[in-house]
């Protein structure tokens, strides 16, 4: 649990009134303070994460402390980011004195803005919408941790998991398992928490994957993207939009100029690069209408041309009839490959 700022009030009506309060401070929903309130449930996500006892525990918006505690006697220290200045002070009463105090580090901060030291395991109950850029912040931190065991919003956590073929498939889930093994570990119904939110939620664990597949990841992003904007559309009439083969056709003079002028030198920063993976747009995939459809139907000379050079590498590789939908990793590995053999780029 993480969030904003807090106000301290006196509950006055009985325990309707009391239900969002707990050690004197009131949560916020609006904020994404959602505390988790059953034991049994805080101990099944500790015994779910498999810390071992020489781990450093990163959790995100620790709240109270009620996960925290059991993240501490199952490890050898926790790291704890939280935002709101009410709840640090709230968690370092509650440890002071103890022998498990020395063991908490407590960072007060924005935890998308500060930098994380290391850690091998992250547990956390986080605020729902920071879910996709806490995401891939985490998976780009280095040197990368064994795995994540994180809470998330039900229907965020089903796209992170969802297979080719799934409705919930989409460009957020391509992305997560290039950079990711992610498993669904158990389904939280939302009377679990004080206050309740209005959906359910889920724990999904996160395991980085070592070695990174081989990838520009601009360039991946830049493909998946423009896939996924009209993931039900075959890649042949994705592909054959005006406004696509512009873009394309751009950058394809872009990079043969670049290409006359000698090696730029940016190419390790740029397949490092996580940055657009966890937009505030990363899990939706629009869908537009088919009027909007436009086909570059009566392009002449060198347009043409380009045109005809798109459509031979998506039927060289048979795409030209499948959807992004269906698509697998290797699927869109291999699509990218053969775009940037023919020093087609996406970004």
């Amino acid at each position: 649990m993480a969030g904003g700022k807090m106000k301290k009030e006196k509950p006055s009506h009985g325990a309707s009134a009391s239900k969002h309060y707990q050690g004197g401070v009131t949560f916020h929903k609006s904020k994404g303070q959602h505390i988790l309130k059953n034991p049994m449930l805080v101990d099944s996500i500790v015994e779910k994460s498999g810390i071992k006892s020489t781990d450093v525990i990163l959790e995100i918006g620790p709240g109270t402390g009620n996960l925290t505690k059991k993240l501490l006697e199952a490890g050898k220290s926790v790291i704890a980011v939280e935002v709101d200045p009410r709840m640090v002070l709230e968690l370092q009463r509650r440890f002071q004195g103890t022998p498990l105090s020395s063991r908490l580090k407590v960072i007060q901060g924005d935890v998308l803005k500060c930098e994380l030291p290391y850690f091998d395991i992250c547990v956390a109950n986080i605020p729902y919408q920071i879910s996709s850029p806490l995401t891939f912040k985490l998976l780009a931190h280095r040197p990368l941790f064994r795995c994540a065991v994180i809470m998330f919003q039900r229907e965020f956590a089903m796209r992170l998991v969802a297979q080719p073929g799934d409705n919930l498939y989409c460009r957020l889930s391509v992305n997560t398992q290039l950079l990711a093994r992610v498993s669904h570990l158990l389904k939280v119904g939302k009377n679990n928490f004080r206050p309740p939110p209005k959906v359910d939620s889920s724990v999904v664990r996160i395991e980085p994957r070592k070695p990174l597949p081989p990838v520009n990841f601009k360039e991946w992003d830049g493909l998946v993207r423009l896939c996924f904007n009209r993931k039900n559309k075959t890649l042949g009439s994705i592909f054959r939009q005006k406004s696509v083969l512009s873009l394309l056709e751009k950058n394809y003079k872009t990079v043969q100029a670049l290409q006359l002028s000698g090696p730029s030198g940016d190419d390790a920063e740029a397949e490092m690069d996580l940055t657009g993976f966890g937009d505030a747009n990363e899990d939706q995939s629009m869908e537009l209408d088919d009027e909007m459809e436009v086909e570059d139907g009566n392009a002449g000379g060198e347009a043409s041309d380009f045109k005809a050079k798109v459509l031979n590498i998506l039927k060289q590789g048979n795409f030209e009839d499948k959807r992004s939908s269906k698509l697998t990793q290797v699927d869109f590995l291999y699509l990218l490959s053969l775009f940037n053999k023919a020093g087609i780029h996406f970004s």
